[in-house]
């Protein structure tokens, strides 16, 4: 990746041009890791097709953002962390949930609001979290999460761990305070942390060419920060583009800025129209020409390395994965009364450790 990148898929047919897949990073990947990349990126899209019947069936209730059309993202730059990674992202977070593994079974019960949820189901579509897998979950407050990855980062700086803090938000969230203050304690503590910016054009219905000025990576040169930009569409740009600032923060405790250029398909969240603030010929042009999953299907159809048996067998398990999650969601309980104080303060779920005196909940 470089601070100017062009490149496009001409049709939904036709492979990227620009060899990101001969970069460094990609060249070794052996063909069923490759193959496993575009299982996770199926996985994704089935599981949030899935998600969005239920709601409209009135299975799921309160927000349902969706992330369609930026698989790529998610799984590209997941792939790259290793065991003393971290991630934290914003609110579209059912992507980077699956691709930093978490099973589909309880991310679908968390959105129906059920006990056996990712979150016990007080969370909801915002709020997945994963601690295990190093992952701290979506956050609702739009740049919320910025500073809470920036700590992470300081954290592993602390301790002399040589690892990074993925710290994932919007393009309408780089004009949030918050985001620029986190910005400049990276810059001065020099933290290990990646800010990237999932640019997919519009922050709720406002598109970026209304709202923020100039290239929104270009913000973190006056920081003092390294910075790039890179096409989203494109799952071996992305991790090419992605590995560079990755390595830098491990091995140098450097922080920089990343824009990814993406698309999402669907509105904000889908109680939100698609298409009353673009046009459906403009969606309809992204998804011909730069769907992710056709961009790299395509790809590996090119290289030998998918044909189309095996293509129909991963969609096929794919959507028997979702359908299964959603089976299990309906036949999960929803939680207890008495639950609904539990794990909301620390000190209140471990009695013989608490230290703070009075009473925190009232009746």
């Amino acid at each position: 990746m470089t601070k100017k990148s062009s490149t496009t898929a001409e049709t939904k047919n036709e492979p990227v041009a620009g060899g990101h897949s001969r970069a460094p990073v990609n060249a070794p990947l052996s063909a069923e890791a490759k193959i496993d990349l575009y299982r996770q990126m199926i996985r994704i899209r089935r599981f949030e097709e899935r998600s969005l019947r239920a709601y409209q069936a009135k299975k799921i209730g309160g927000f349902l953002h969706l992330y369609i059309g930026q698989e790529a993202v998610a799984v590209g730059c997941c792939s790259l962390l290793g065991p003393n990674d971290h991630i934290i992202t914003a609110y579209r977070d059912h992507g980077h949930a699956l691709a930093v593994g978490m099973d589909m079974k309880p991310l679908m019960a968390e959105l129906y609001g059920k006990a056996t949820g990712c979150s016990k189901g007080k969370g909801g579509s915002m709020h997945f979290f994963d601690p295990s897998r190093n992952f701290w979950g979506g956050h609702g407050i739009v740049g919320g999460q910025i500073p809470l990855g920036t700590g992470i980062a300081y954290a592993l700086k602390y301790r002399g761990v040589k690892g990074a803090c993925l710290a994932f938000m919007g393009d309408g969230a780089v004009n949030q305070g918050a985001v620029h203050e986190a910005y400049n304690l990276a810059a001065l503590w020099q933290l290990p942390v990646i800010f990237v910016i999932e640019n997919n054009g519009y922050s709720m219905g406002t598109s970026q060419a209304r709202s923020s000025a100039g290239d929104l990576a270009r913000r973190a040169e006056p920081y003092g920060m390294d910075w790039g930009m890179c096409d989203g569409h494109d799952l071996y740009e992305v991790r090419a583009g992605i590995v560079k600032y990755l390595e830098r923060a491990r091995e140098e405790s450097k922080p920089s800025v990343v824009e990814v250029r993406t698309y999402r398909y669907r509105g904000h969240s889908v109680a939100d129209p698609d298409n009353t603030y673009r046009t459906k010929v403009e969606i309809e042009e992204y998804r011909k020409t730069k769907d992710p999953i056709q961009v790299f299907q395509a790809l590996l159809l090119a290289e030998g390395v998918l044909d189309e048996g095996r293509l129909a067998e991963i969609d096929s398990a794919a959507r028997a994965e979702a359908e299964q999650s959603a089976e299990f969601a309906e036949a999960s309980p929803y939680p207890a009364v008495e639950d609904i104080q539990k794990d909301v303060y620390w000190e209140e779920d471990n009695p013989g450790e608490k230290k703070s005196q009075g009473r925190i909940f009232f009746d």
